[in-house]
């Protein structure tokens, strides 16, 4: 399998995702820089964090007119697997493919620690190697990762199964203690905490490996 790793200017968690798939996991990865309007033949997509274009609007706001955007929404309308870390995920939701919104952690801090993951579905081609309920130990490192949106959506991310993780020791002020979510054709998936960043032995936990893992197997099974 070949993942394409999105290159945005400030991104600084390019290189870990690259990492992650190619060393830890044992796939293809190839970087795609923000201007190309082409992905390639890449079989998933990461769009990783860091600070895009250098958040100075909102996170994400810029970035999601980066030509690359184009193509990434095309590549997610014809179900290719899409996946948003962090700022990645501030990106997916300007640019429209999550629902809600990512503003300032409560307190307004930077937030840079382990955190608790439940994982709230198996079905989803992120998590179908895990169980639900499963706990994983992922770390956080972001300044605007508080999940915000409306009861209606909340009530429909929650019926529909779409909320993925949920922190059990919430580090942002996230409603409903939300930590990842899917998209309506579950193919797109937004997280704040860093998978790339638990992937590797050497750094405390390999517990991010699952979702990488899950997308191997998903596409293997596609």
């Amino acid at each position: 399998m070949k993942f394409g790793v999105v290159v945005f200017p400030g991104s600084n968690c390019d290189h870990d995702a690259w990492y992650a798939v190619r060393e830890n996991l044992g796939e293809e990865a190839e970087f795609i820089w923000h201007d190309s309007r082409r992905l390639g033949a890449v079989d998933a997509v990461i769009l990783p964090g860091g600070f895009a274009y250098g958040d100075y609007l909102r996170c994400g706001a810029i970035a999601k007119f980066s030509p690359v955007m184009e193509a990434v929404k095309r590549f997610a309308a014809d179900g290719g697997l899409v996946l948003g870390i962090c700022n990645g995920f501030q990106i997916l939701v300007e640019a429209g493919l999550l629902p809600g919104a990512l503003v300032r952690n409560a307190g307004l801090k930077f937030v840079c620690r382990e955190v608790l993951l439940r994982t709230e579905t198996a079905e989803s081609p992120f998590t179908g190697a895990a169980a639900a309920g499963q706990v994983l130990r992922i770390p956080v490192a972001h300044g605007e990762g508080c999940y915000v949106a409306d009861e209606r959506t909340l009530d429909e991310l929650e019926a529909e199964g779409r909320v993925v993780f949920r922190y059990i020791d919430n580090p942002n002020g996230s409603v409903r203690d939300i930590a990842g979510v899917l998209n309506a054709a579950r193919n797109v998936i937004g997280m704040m905490p860093h998978p790339e960043r638990a992937s590797d032995p050497l750094m405390g936990s390999t517990d991010g490996l699952l979702i990488f893992r899950s997308m191997v197997s998903a596409l293997a099974h596609a």
